[in-house]
This record gives C-alpha cells, sequence and structure tokens, in this order.
C-alpha cells in the first residue's frame, strides 16, 4: 500500500502563501508520502490553481516526492502542449512526474474550449496517442483525424522512459477499458463511494484479463476525502460543507457518505474498506486544515494500514 496527499491548490487572489505551500511540501517528503497530487479545473467558482504551474513549483521545493495530476482532462488540451509541459516538467523534476488524464464526460463545458460535444472521446483517445508519439518517436507521422504531423520531432522526450505513468479516471465500464488499453493504472475519483470503486475495480480486473496484462504492471487507486478529528459530528458537518463548495452545491448532504471521517480508528476502519476494494494506492484528499491533517493521517493513521 502507497499513500499520497493532495498538494494544497485552492488559494484566491492575492492568497497564496508561498512560505506554507514549501513547508506542507517539504512535510510531506519528510512523513514518507510517495506523491503529492494537484487536480485540475480551469472554470468554476473554486479558487484551483493550475496543476502544472503548482506541480512546478511544488519540484523546486523538493527533491524526491513525485508530483501528479489526477487528472488533466486532456480533451480540452491541445495534446502537443500538454505533451510539452509534461516532458519540460518530467526533466526539470529528474522524472518524479505522475500524470492522470480523463474525458471530462458529457457534462464538460466543451464548447468554451472549441471542443465538439460529439466527438470529445474520440479526441481524447486520438490525443492520447499523439502525446504518447511526441514522447517516443523521434520524428512523429500522425495521420490523425483531429490533428496530423508528418515527420516533426518533439525534444526534449520525457526523463522517463518511455514516459510518465499514465493514470487514467473515469466511473463509466468503457471508459474503464479504455483505461486498460490505452494507460498503466486506474484512479478512482473521490465523488465515487467505495462500494462504486469496488465495482469498477472488477470490471477493470475482467478487462486485464481479457487482454492478456499482468494485473502486477497496471495500478489501481482511489482519492479518498479525509478528516481526521476527535469529534465524529464536527467532521461530518465540516467536511459535509467542504464537500458542497467544493462540486458547487447548495446544501445537503448526498455527497457525505463517499467521504471517510471521524476518530482515527474510525478512518482507519473506513481506509481498509478502500483497501480491500482494490486501491494500492490512496490518496488522502483533505479540504482544510491541511498541515494539522496531513500530521495527523501519517501518525495516527497510516501506522495502522502498511
Amino acid at each position: 500500500m502507497r499513500f499520497a496527499i493532495s498538494i494544497p491548490q485552492f488559494s484566491g487572489d492575492g492568497e497564496f502563501d508561498p512560505a506554507a505551500f514549501r513547508a506542507y511540501v517539504v512535510r510531506a517528503e519528510e512523513l514518507g508520502f510517495h506523491s503529492g497530487w494537484t487536480q485540475e479545473q480551469v472554470l468554476g467558482s473554486m479558487p484551483n490553481l493550475g496543476p502544472i504551474e503548482t506541480m512546478t513549483y511544488a519540484a523546486a521545493c523538493t527533491e524526491r516526492l513525485r508530483l501528479g495530476c489526477a487528472v488533466f482532462v486532456s480533451t480540452l488540451h491541445n495534446p502537443l502542449h500538454l505533451a510539452k509541459s509534461i516532458s519540460t516538467l518530467d526533466q526539470l523534476s529528474r522524472g518524479r512526474l505522475e500524470v492522470g488524464v480523463g474525458t471530462g464526460g458529457r457534462g464538460r463545458a466543451f464548447a468554451a474550449f472549441g471542443v465538439d460535444t460529439d466527438a470529445f472521446v474520440a479526441r481524447f483517445t486520438e490525443g492520447i496517442r499523439l502525446m504518447k508519439a511526441c514522447w517516443t518517436e523521434p520524428e512523429i507521422a500522425f495521420p490523425g483525424r483531429f490533428w496530423q504531423l508528418d515527420g516533426q520531432a518533439m525534444e526534449p522526450k520525457p526523463f522517463q522512459k518511455p514516459y510518465p505513468p499514465l493514470w487514467f479516471g473515469g466511473n463509466h465500464p468503457n471508459a474503464l477499458r479504455r483505461a486498460v488499453r490505452y494507460g498503466d493504472g486506474f484512479f478512482g475519483a473521490g465523488s465515487q463511494t467505495t462500494a462504486q470503486f469496488a465495482d469498477q475495480t472488477r470490471v477493470v480486473r475482467e478487462a486485464l484479463d481479457e487482454a492478456g496484462r499482468d494485473p502486477g504492471d497496471f495500478r489501481i487507486a482511489k482519492r479518498v476525502y479525509i478528516a481526521v478529528d476527535d469529534d465524529a459530528a464536527r467532521a461530518r458537518r465540516r467536511m459535509t460543507d467542504a464537500l458542497n463548495q467544493v462540486y458547487g452545491r447548495s446544501g445537503g448532504d448526498e455527497l457525505t457518505p463517499v467521504a471517510v471521517f471521524g476518530p482515527p480508528d474510525e478512518c482507519v476502519t473506513r481506509l481498509r474498506e478502500v483497501a480491500d476494494a482494490g486501491a494500492e494506492m490512496i490518496l488522502f484528499t483533505t479540504l482544510f486544515d491541511e498541515a494539522e491533517q496531513m500530521e495527523r493521517l501519517a501518525a495516527e493513521v497510516m501506522p495502522h494500514l502498511s
């Protein structure tokens, strides 16, 4: 079991604190977290810093901590620009990058990015193929539907060969099978319950078997929204409010069942269920008191899950 931690990204205009950010990622490295993860939200009311820029800053502050994004909505990107940014950051970090990708789902505001809603899956898969070509081929011959290259090159290639680990997000069975077809791992969403994640893991395992892929070469992870608090009622209230803010909900507790919260022993019990459902890495995503939560996770939760 590996443990990852979310990197603080919610920062309003003028509120970013460089010293606090640096202390957080340095401490995450000291505590032995495998990786620190960002997420992508270009449009939305939450003040979410960009993942590439945030990971670049974190890479400059650390030496060993791996850095990831779960996930880039790569459908909204020009794959050449995204491939170049990823290659560059993988070089700057000396091979510490992890890359998550996802289609964004049918409800995404594709028109704002000039993307045809009816073709977003085809655009996504072609974009992944093109990025892989940029990362591996000295001369790129790519007669695609959306993008065409005829012998151009992209250098330097990523530090990691053939390219950084490629995680896929998604919920639909077709998305899970795409993960097996094109990716190195599946990342379960924080908005999914443990039971839903277990169902998704079964589909992934079936797809791996059908494709003849070694399950040991394909990783499975789950984002878990978490709050360690000796007062269970307070933890529930704060988590509900935070999730509603993140997902733009006006109220109610419909999202609360996806989260893990309460005293350390309760958190351990719920996280063991996530591991039993198939998670080989758990991404702890804290939504408040990030530094304090990270310390409590390392001291009071993780030792009981190893």
